[in-house]
């Protein structure tokens, strides 16, 4: 563990996997397996932009115009996306989180979320990230410690990658029922079934190129109780499996179409989240956390194919 722009860096090693978190906002830096980069991450002393790895809490995505009622209070968050109005990806994406345990393939960070203008509640949360032989596994717990009770979501920023040049090659798979329709600022206009649209991902196929910026639901999942995404390179020879478990119940799909002309589509975003877009507004998922619950959000990455054959 040393510390740079970004703070501590925790690295973690299992077999030929690796991976870093560091203490700015808990983020996922990056996870190799051997030389091959699974995520599109950031430099130790790179500003983190476009999300990558960040954690959202205590909502992922939109609040419009960050505004909201709860529990007879009308509640106004800073606007954190100023061109378009909204509060955006929580409180805790720039906070200094404290590494209260490691070891070589596990690591566990936590930070307190203090009542503040807008959201005058009391969190803690921790985040634990775990290398092992399936990979890595992301749980992330947040405990209301306050005396009344909170509002809360949480999502996951990461961007995957496949080795491909652009986006447009990448093979996506998304396991979801219905996308959720949004208007020009990000926000939900309504819920739509998949089937017989361009966003129905449940059969493989090239994402081309079409724009993803895009909020799924109504998740299949498998036997373990997880939805898994694939992204896979053209080849078919090796990909990356990203599921959601406990506690995610919509994913979020962006192909870094606003991103800076750089990183314009050079990784697609798969974003874990236990609740919608705007959901403080609509009430859709918002987890009602009592004072002294707890709830936790799991989801993980499986490279499969060629790239694990070393181990």
């Amino acid at each position: 563990m040393h510390e740079s722009r970004t703070g501590h860096q925790v690295m973690l090693h299992h077999g030929d996997q690796s991976a870093v978190v560091v203490e700015l906002g808990g983020a996922l830096r990056s996870y190799t397996v051997g030389d091959r980069p699974v995520l599109d991450g950031f430099a130790a002393e790179d500003r983190i932009t476009g999300g990558r790895g960040q954690l959202l809490v205590p909502w992922p995505n939109r609040i419009g115009g960050g505004r909201y009622r709860w529990d007879g209070q009308d509640l106004q968050l800073p606007l954190t996306e100023p061109t378009s109005g909204n509060a955006i990806h929580g409180l805790l994406r720039w906070a200094s989180w404290q590494v209260m345990d490691f070891d070589v393939s596990r690591a566990a960070l936590e930070v307190t979320l203090w009542p503040q203008p807008g959201y005058p509640f009391h969190l803690r949360v921790r985040a634990e990230y775990t290398l092992g032989d399936q990979g890595l596994e992301v749980a992330v717990a947040a405990m209301n410690q306050g005396e009344s009770v909170a509002p809360y979501g949480v999502g996951q920023h990461p961007y995957l990658t496949v080795g491909t040049g652009t986006v447009d090659e990448a093979v996506l798979t998304v396991p979801a029922r219905t996308w959720i329709r949004t208007d020009d600022l990000g926000l939900p206009v309504a819920t739509e079934p998949v089937a017989g649209t361009p966003y129905d991902f449940r059969t493989p196929r090239e994402i081309g190129a079409q724009h993803l910026d895009t909020p799924f639901g109504d998740l299949e999942r498998d036997a373990d109780g997880r939805a898994v995404v694939r992204l896979a390179h053209p080849s078919g020879e090796h990909g990356t499996d990203l599921w959601l478990g406990e506690g995610a119940e919509f994913l979020q799909i962006y192909t870094g179409d606003t991103l800076p002309g750089p990183e314009r589509r050079r990784a697609v975003a798969v974003e874990p989240m236990s609740c919608p877009p705007d959901a403080f507004r609509t009430g859709t998922s918002v987890v009602a956390l009592a004072p002294g619950a707890r709830h936790t959000v799991r989801w993980g990455i499986t490279p499969w194919g060629e790239w694990t054959r070393r181990r």
